[in-house]
């Protein structure tokens, strides 16, 4: 057997990689929560137009409406902190999966009732960045979606304030600045 770690062991090892995703994607999140936050009646009419929860009683649409926005600044508040690095991203992943899907479903009921191709289908997806056209969309999505996915893969822990947390408290020094 060969003792040397591979290639995506040994950059992942550097800790870019984990830390490049960090940021990408916390800062996206942070960035698409706070826009949903700061005007959450818009945000509530983006999530009644999918029609995908009850209108009455109007307290599950609005805890959504309420708590997806402050979900999403938090978990990337967490990635960009380096603590609970794969249940944020995880969570992440899974928002983002729901996400797609209900957006594509959105986009063929559009394309279908509207006669529309399907590239030309634009619209507020809620999302937090504006309208947006459908296959710029889905792509975006995917591509957080593997920056999601490098953060749960990755096995360092270079970067992260958990690790050095860790670290310090298991009687090794601090770190020089």
């Amino acid at each position: 057997m060969n003792a040397q770690p591979g290639l995506l062991r040994t950059i992942d090892q550097t800790g870019v990689p984990l830390l490049l995703a960090r940021l990408m994607l916390g800062g996206l999140f942070i960035y698409m929560g706070w826009n949903k936050v700061v005007d959450p009646v818009d945000f509530l009419k983006l999530v009644r137009q999918y029609h995908m929860v009850p209108e009455q009683p109007p307290l599950l649409l609005n805890l959504i409406a309420a708590a997806l926005p402050w979900i999403e600044v938090w978990c990337g508040l967490l990635l960009i902190a380096g603590v609970a690095l794969r249940g944020a991203a995880l969570s992440i992943l899974l928002m983002l999966i729901g996400f797609t899907i209900i957006v594509s479903i959105r986009a063929i009921g559009i394309h279908q009732a509207e006669g529309i191709p399907f590239c030309d289908v634009k619209f507020d997806c809620g999302c937090g960045a504006g309208e947006e056209w459908i296959c710029e969309k889905i792509p975006k999505n995917l591509g957080m979606s593997l920056l999601s996915l490098i953060v749960l893969a990755s096995r360092s822990r270079k970067l992260c304030l958990r690790g050095d947390l860790f670290r310090l408290g298991a009687g090794e020094p601090a770190p020089s600045a």
